[in-house]
């Protein structure tokens, strides 16, 4: 039997159906994101956590003075939960704490704030230029306070990620300062240059 028109009008079959194919993309979307936001979050404390750890295990006999255990140890922790994550390691030494992201010193002779013109300054780092961080290369003086960064970068744990605008990979970064255990002397050879 034939419906009327009016009747066609008034009828609700199929209605959710229609409204849920209406919501589900943004439902989709939003949870995705979501997923997405709370896995680089506990990616981000997993490195934090492994590079706190490598801090704490710097001090202790099997990785006292031994960069490359330490760096094993913390790229296993980051590729627990990113396999797929490329670890990248630096280290930067200096004499202690306070020098850490700190120029070299140099007389100011003209007063502009630059290091120029053929102004002496402390070749702490013993690379014969002015730097604007005095770190050295070398991290493995006795006593040196060696600042640590790790970054692991990895592919997104959720393709959709290109649908709002989001890189395709992601970078987290971790960093501290340790200290190298006492065995000797430390050494400070600090030269006096000219600045260019």
């Amino acid at each position: 039997m034939l419906r009327r028109p009016a009747s066609l009008a008034r009828n609700e079959d199929g209605v959710t159906a229609v409204e849920f194919a209406m919501v589900a993309p943004v439902l989709v979307l939003t949870l995705m994101g979501l997923f997405d936001l709370s896995y680089n979050y506990y990616a981000d404390t997993v490195v934090e956590g492994a590079v706190a750890m490598a801090a704490r295990d710097s001090t202790i006999e099997p990785y006292a003075n031994n960069p490359d255990a330490l760096d094993d140890k913390v790229e296993r922790s980051i590729h627990d939960v990113a396999p797929s994550a490329t670890v990248v390691f630096a280290r930067s030494a200096y004499m202690n704490y306070f020098d850490v992201g700190q120029s070299e010193d140099f007389t100011d002779t003209n007063s502009d704030g630059v290091c120029n013109d053929n102004e002496p300054f402390e070749d702490v780092n013993g690379n014969g230029i002015w730097d604007g961080d005095r770190a050295r290369e070398s991290s493995s003086g006795a006593r040196d306070a060696v600042l640590y960064e790790v970054s692991a970068t990895y592919d997104r744990m959720f393709p959709m990620a290109s649908l709002i605008g989001w890189e395709d990979t992601v970078t987290v970064t971790a960093s501290t300062v340790l200290r190298n255990q006492p065995y000797n002397l430390q050494d400070q050879d600090v030269t006096v240059g000219n600045c260019v």
